[in-house]
């Protein structure tokens, strides 16, 4: 095989790894990007391709989450990762904790952990390299990396919930929910959220969203009642769609782009939390991106015509 060749076959691999490091489908892409002109420029030839380069990206994946936490400190409003619709890499044998590191949870939680943290949790629970692996790509000692995954491990752990949804069921009240949705049967909505669910947007200051979120499931279902039938007056499409391993939907205007994406986290037979994502930055990666601004003022001046 060519280098080229080489590379390709390990595209999936390495752009999970960067993902799951960075939480942003544009950033991985670039380091994945930066590892393949390394790899090109490399004048030896790596024992493993595999080890090379997945110590490669991840060294670069550290870099910029290194730099990525300032800009993040700034960030206006909640921040969430980029929306990902489908993971390229995939391992039956690890397919539990592919799917679980990938969720909206999972990758807020990641944030909570140093970049070095986090570089030996993806490596060693996620994708199961070995101590020896992960301590030659981040340089310590495999006493130091073993620690480092205890660390990382506890956190995670912390702020797991402690029942996970069965999938089959999850995907079940997704679907009640989203024909609910539909019909705009806002009783039925509101029987299937926590009473303490919490509706969350990621903006970025370049968005509309609702303020700091909307909290309970009054409140909740009272802002679903208020605006989205209005959306679907105007045009407005929604999609199902797996997001990040979770049950979750696209958004689109009447020209068919992106206006924005939920993820909806299930437990215990109810939906705690919907995390939808409008920062435009953000869903470039899903095609070309609507003005939400636009959407929410037609939105408004229909809901005013039809009062």
């Amino acid at each position: 095989m060519t280098r080229a060749e080489e590379f390709e076959d390990l595209r999936p691999l390495l752009f999970s790894i960067a993902y799951r490091m960075l939480g942003s489908v544009t950033d991985a892409e670039d380091a994945v990007q930066e590892s393949w002109l390394r790899y090109e420029a490399c004048l030896t030839e790596p024992s493993s391709v595999k080890a090379f380069l997945s110590a490669v990206v991840t060294r670069i994946s550290i870099d910029v989450l290194r730099s990525a936490r300032v800009r993040r400190e700034e960030y206006v409003g909640p921040w969430f990762p980029e929306p990902l619709l489908a993971d390229p890499y995939q391992d039956p044998a690890r397919s539990a904790e592919l799917a679980d590191s990938v969720s909206m949870a999972a990758l807020l939680l990641l944030e909570r952990l140093s970049p070095l943290e986090r570089a030996v949790f993806v490596l060693r629970e996620v994708f199961a390299f070995s101590f020896r692996e992960v301590a030659s790509v981040v340089s310590r000692s495999e006493a130091a990396c073993r620690q480092l995954a205890m660390q990382a491990r506890r956190h995670m752990d912390a702020g797991r919930p402690r029942f996970e949804a069965d999938r089959a069921e999850r995907d079940e009240l997704a679907r009640r929910f989203f024909d609910a949705f539909r019909e705009g049967d806002v009783d039925g909505l509101r029987e299937l959220l926590a009473a303490d669910v919490q509706l969350i947007s990621d903006g970025g200051g370049k968005a509309p969203q609702w303020s700091k979120g909307v909290f309970g499931a009054e409140n909740v279902a009272r802002a679903f009642a208020s605006l989205l039938p209005r959306f679907f007056q105007i045009g407005g499409v929604m999609e199902p769609h797996d997001v990040n391993g979770q049950p979750g939907v696209i958004f689109r205007d009447r020209d068919g782009k992106v206006v924005n994406t939920w993820t909806l986290d299930i437990l215990d037979g109810q939906i705690q939390t919907i995390r939808t994502v409008l920062n435009p930055d953000k869903l470039g990666h899903l095609g070309p991106v609507a003005d939400a601004w636009t959407v929410l003022r037609e939105t408004k001046l229909t809901r005013r015509s039809t009062d």
